[in-house]
């Protein structure tokens, strides 16, 4: 049972931003424990709706009344510090709490939090490892970055000492957790914005393995050179390692197989003997990967081998990676992606090969400006894996262009390497003209963190 007796001092909790998929499970959580919760965001949504279902109070727009019963008010790091109800707290001297730093109170409430990091694949991965611990009755506490389907939602609230969740690296965020597993699936040149060099993520993921206990387990990438650095800093007794490429690890990967989903058979390997076959039902071999870390740590906490390859088997993939949305006119397949890193495009575009169809169709949206301008050639090259090429607007999300950039310098660098490529901003031109060129057995793929998402549903109606 979860000790939440530090957080007693809170009995009403507002907070900012609650509609956030994070925000959103945080606050469910809580509401579960039998906290006060009232919250408040800028638009109305699923997620939002999902909160007010279950008895949470939900202002669009501000609340100041809310803000005054509160005990503490947490907010979510999009939110600025000129806030109407930010600045209402301080004036009502209320503390104000970042969702990381209160998640991160949340992580000591359990004697076993269970993180997972890297810069791609932290939702799929994490998804994974939920679902056997759920199938193997652990009853853990979950948050999850995305809706996931046995889950009915982000977040589950257990009543053992497991806390599973995604860790982000994103301004360091995961350093205010309080881990006693580890998993890093890879480390990336990604947020820019604010880590600035490649080198500045490194120290992070440095500074995050220094939290683990000795009595902590370390799970590593062994085919990410950076990811396998780690181990000299941590002083945790246990490290795992697992790999395709690298088979001087732990776990490895071998015989791997595609079917015409895309879906990988394949054989694992566990300190050099065979463990066992293993079948998934998401596409790629970076889902191998992934598969091979959820196997690393679940085979540590004892849960069953016939439950993970069962659970690996059942899992159909979290909201938005590789979901298939549906069908065009039953001409053209329809998929949608989160992916919005030149790594994750080409780990996307190798999934869509292993399927078979006629010819792929990508509509793009960049997200932040940042990062477009640090990685367009990168961006350009990865969607030149694709047939049809479709770029829209750049995403702000946080940001505002001081960055001299557009997605039709996107488009101009795709047509200097000899691509076709298409800016067409707006939404409605964009569905018309799809409709209009696909052909037999196309895939159309919606690939991006922001509104692109919208695009899969009038394609389909």
């Amino acid at each position: 049972m979860p000790n939440i007796n530090h957080l007693k001092k809170y009995k009403t909790i507002h907070m900012i931003g609650i509609g956030g998929i994070s925000m959103s499970g945080i606050a469910e959580i809580l509401h579960n424990w039998g906290f006060t919760i009232t919250g408040s965001d800028l638009t109305n949504s699923e997620t939002v709706q999902i909160l007010m279902d279950k008895g949470i109070k939900v202002t669009i727009g501000h609340n100041i009344e809310d803000v005054q019963k509160a005990d503490v008010v947490v907010y979510s790091a999009a939110i600025k510090q000129d806030d109407l109800e930010m600045l209402e707290a301080k004036k009502c001297h209320i503390p104000t709490i970042e969702r990381a730093d209160f998640l991160g109170e949340l992580t000591r409430c359990f004697k076993d939090t269970i993180c997972i990091s890297g810069t791609h694949g932290k939702t799929t991965t994490t998804s994974m490892i939920s679902l056997c611990f759920v199938n193997a009755l652990t009853d853990p506490s979950i948050q999850v970055g995305a809706y996931l389907k046995p889950l009915n939602g982000n977040y589950r609230v257990g009543n053992s000492d497991h806390f599973i969740i995604e860790a982000c690296e994103y301004v360091e965020s995961f350093l205010k957790f309080s881990p006693k597993t580890e998993i890093i699936l890879n480390i990336d040149n990604d947020h820019l914005d604010y880590f600035k060099t490649f080198e500045n993520i490194k120290k992070a993921f440095i500074k995050y393995v220094k939290l683990l206990p000795s009595d902590g387990i370390l799970v590593l990438n062994g085919d990410d050179e950076n990811c396998l650095a780690l181990s000299h800093h941590t002083k945790a007794n246990t490290i795992m390692t697992y790999g395709i490429h690298n088979t001087d690890v732990n776990y490895y990967a071998s015989n791997i197989q595609f079917n015409t989903d895309g879906f990988a058979t394949f054989d694992v390997y566990k300190n050099h003997e065979f463990l066992d076959t293993f079948s998934l039902s998401v596409p790629g071999k970076h889902n191998v990967l992934n598969a091979l870390a959820c196997i690393a740590v679940c085979l540590h906490y004892q849960i069953d081998k016939a439950v993970i390859k069962s659970s690996l088997l059942e899992f159909t993939g979290a909201h938005r990676r590789f979901e298939y949305k549906g069908k065009i006119n039953d001409i053209a397949s329809v998929y949608d992606d989160y992916g919005h890193h030149p790594t994750e495009i080409i780990a996307t575009a190798k999934s869509l090969m292993n399927k078979q169809y006629h010819e792929s169709w990508v509509v793009f949206q960049p997200h932040t400006y940042s990062r477009t301008k640090n990685l367009l050639d990168d961006f350009a090259n990865a969607l030149l894996n694709f047939d049809h090429v479709i770029i829209l607007d750049i995403y702000a999300a946080r940001e505002i262009n001081t960055f001299n950039i557009s997605s039709k310098d996107l488009v101009e660098k795709l047509q200097s390497l000899g691509k076709s490529a298409l800016y067409i901003p707006d939404f409605n031109e964009c569905t018309n003209y799809i409709k209009d060129h696909i052909q037999k057995d196309d895939i159309v793929l919606t690939l991006g963190a922001g509104t692109v998402t919208n695009i899969g549903p009038m394609l389909i109606q």
